[in-house]
C-alpha cells in the first residue's frame, strides 16, 4: 500500500495511492462508510494503520472493480504533494553511514556507533517546495536518503523485531549548511537546522510493498543527472540497526522518522533542482533559491 498527503482547496489531506491516481480518504470515507483519519500522522498515532491495510488488501480491491469507481480517482498530473505530515515527534539523521561519502568529506566512517543528530519539525518542506540556501551559508548541500517511519510506540528494540515496527519508507533530501559545520563540529545542530532543511514524501510506502529492503538503491540527482548512488546494503548501520540502536536511546513513537544516510552530498546553488531516487519509489524533487540572490 502506498500513501500520500495532497494539496486540495487550500488544505493538506491523505490519499490512497492508486496506479492511476490518488483517492483522498475523505472520498473512501464517504464511499465506502469508512471513519478513517484523514491525517497521516494521526492514521499511525491512533494505530489505524494497520487495519487500514488490511482493509486496502481485503476489501477495497474487490470493491474498486465497478467502472463507477473511477470518477473518484484524481490523475496524478492534477495532484500537488504535500510533505506526509508536518509535526513529527523526532526526525533522526545518520551522518556518514556510507563509506563512500565519508572520503567526500575526508572524514573516516564511524564504525563503532551511528554518527546521529536530530532536526526540528520546522526543517520539513514537501516535494516541489523551495529550498532556501540561508544567508549565513555559502556552501549548503543536499543529501538524498531512505527514510524509516516508526509505526508503534517501542522501546529496546531487537535487531530481530527492528522492521516490525515500520509503518512504511520515503524519499528525503536532508540538507547542510556545510561550510557551518565545517568551522567546527559542535555546530551540527545549527548546520542542520534551517528551515527547508529536510524535505519528505511524497509516497510512504509500506513494507510489503518492499521485497528488501537492504537491496534498495538510492540516488542524490541534480538537475536531472545522478550525483552518488549506493545501495542499502552498504550501509556501515543497516536499518535494522538503526531502529534498535535509537529505541534503546529514547521511545521510538509513530511518526518518528530516521533519515539513514546518504551515497553522497551534492552543493546545491539557485535554480538547480535536486532530487532523491529510490527504486520502486515516486521520485522526490525539490527547486533550490539562495536568499543571498
Amino acid at each position: 500500500m502506498r500513501l500520500a498527503t495532497i494539496k486540495q482547496q487550500g488544505q493538506e489531506t491523505a490519499a490512497l495511492v492508486l496506479p492511476t491516481g490518488v483517492v483522498t480518504f475523505e472520498q473512501l470515507n464517504k464511499t465506502f462508510n469508512q471513519q478513517w483519519t484523514t491525517n497521516l500522522l494521526e492514521l499511525m498515532e491512533s494505530d489505524q494503520l494497520s487495519a487500514l491495510n488490511h482493509w486496502f488488501q481485503d476489501e477495497f480491491q474487490q470493491k474498486t472493480k465497478e467502472e463507477s469507481f473511477k470518477e473518484l480517482i484524481l490523475p496524478f498530473d492534477q495532484v500537488s504533494y504535500a510533505p506526509l505530515y508536518r509535526r513529527p515527534q523526532k526526525i533522526w539523521g545518520i551522518g556518514l553511514n556510507y563509506v563512500e561519502h565519508a572520503a567526500d568529506l575526508h572524514e573516516v566512517s564511524p564504525s563503532t556507533e551511528p554518527a546521529s543528530f536530530m532536526k526540528p519539525a520546522t526543517t520539513i518542506i514537501g516535494p516541489g517546495e523551495t529550498i532556501q540556501v540561508p544567508l549565513q551559508s555559502e556552501r549548503t548541500t543536499a543529501e538524498s536518503e531512505l527514510g524509516i517511519i516508526i509505526g508503534k510506540t517501542c522501546k529496546d528494540v531487537s535487531e530481530e523485531n527492528a522492521l516490525d515496527v515500520v509503518a512504511g519508507y520515503t524519499t528525503i533530501i536532508d540538507m547542510t549548511a556545510e561550510d557551518i559545520l565545517q568551522k567546527n563540529p559542535r555546530y551540527l545542530t545549527r548546520a542542520k537546522s534551517f528551515d527547508t532543511f529536510f524535505s519528505f514524501g511524497p509516497h510512504l510506502v509500506t513494507p510489503d510493498e518492499v521485497d528488501d529492503v537492504l537491496a534498495l538503491k538510492v540516488a542524490t540527482m541534480i538537475n536531472g543527472e545522478v550525483h552518488r548512488e549506493n545501495t542499502v546494503s552498504n550501509m556501515t548501520f543497516q536499518p535494522q540497526f538503526l531502529i534498535s540502536f535509537h529505541s534503546k536511546v529514547m521511545t521510538l513513537l509513530p511518526g518518528d522518522i530516521i533519515s539513514t544516510g546518504t551515497p553522497g552530498a551534492v552543493v546545491i546553488r539557485q535554480g538547480d533542482v535536486v532530487g532523491c531516487r529510490i527504486d520502486g519509489f515516486e521520485p522526490l524533487e525539490n527547486p533550490v533559491e539562495d536568499l543571498k540572490g
